[in-house]
């Protein structure tokens, strides 16, 4: 094995290591001494590959979380009717079944999951990244395929309102998964998985003003 390949196994690692300490402890928490000890390098090398942590942290968005953000969205995308139309219930239906039934492993999920939720907890620069390359083209992709199909008097913010509470739903009974099983007795198989999409989808068309 080469010099590079060697390096570039080493870059690896830091950042496989990297994100599970950053997603369970939180970035002001974890020191280069762990992330180092864990990924079996010398404390040289985050400087050498990064330059510093807070550069690590936001390669570990940029390389790790954003590519899962555009797994999910390829299989949103995927999830809709052919046509260049889609009605509000389509649309929810396949951003619900891209996040309950989409492309992350069950290891990806709760990583994903708790890098953002401490970033939105105590937001550092990586959530700039998260909020201008997912949040705001997301969030108008959804506002432009469901505008055409809302009431006349509903307003854009209230749009926005609509399109944040349904998000919301949806990420709530993908990633709260362990507390949901609790309280209802079900796991989370594919029975229930379909049942869930369909309590969002009626969910959300009634908070919409919508019936279809």
């Amino acid at each position: 094995m080469g010099k590079k390949d060697k390096m570039d196994m080493t870059k690896e690692r830091l950042l496989d290591e990297a994100e599970a300490l950053f997603a369970q402890k939180g970035f002001d928490v974890v020191t280069v001494r762990e992330i180092t000890a864990a990924a079996g390098c010398n404390l040289a090398s985050i400087n050498y590959h990064f330059g510093n942590k807070q550069n690590l942290y936001i390669e570990v968005f940029r390389s790790r979380w954003l590519p899962r953000v555009r797994r999910i969205h390829e299989f949103f995308t995927n999830s809709l009717p052919s046509q260049n139309s889609c009605s509000p219930a389509a649309i929810v239906q396949a951003l619900a079944r891209a996040f309950l039934e989409g492309p992350l492993s069950d290891e990806e999920r709760q990583r994903h999951f708790r890098l953002i939720v401490k970033e939105i907890a105590n937001p550092t620069t990586a959530f700039d990244h998260v909020v201008t390359e997912v949040m705001r083209p997301f969030f108008k992709e959804l506002t432009g395929m469901l505008r055409s199909a809302m009431p006349d008097d509903q307003g854009e913010e209230q749009l926005m309102l609509n399109i944040l509470s349904i998000f919301a739903m949806v990420l709530h009974f993908n990633f709260a998964r362990a507390a949901i099983t609790r309280i209802t007795g079900r796991e989370y198989d594919t029975d229930f998985k379909a049942r869930l999409v369909d309590h969002i989808i009626k969910f959300s068309l009634e908070g919409l003003g919508t019936s279809k």
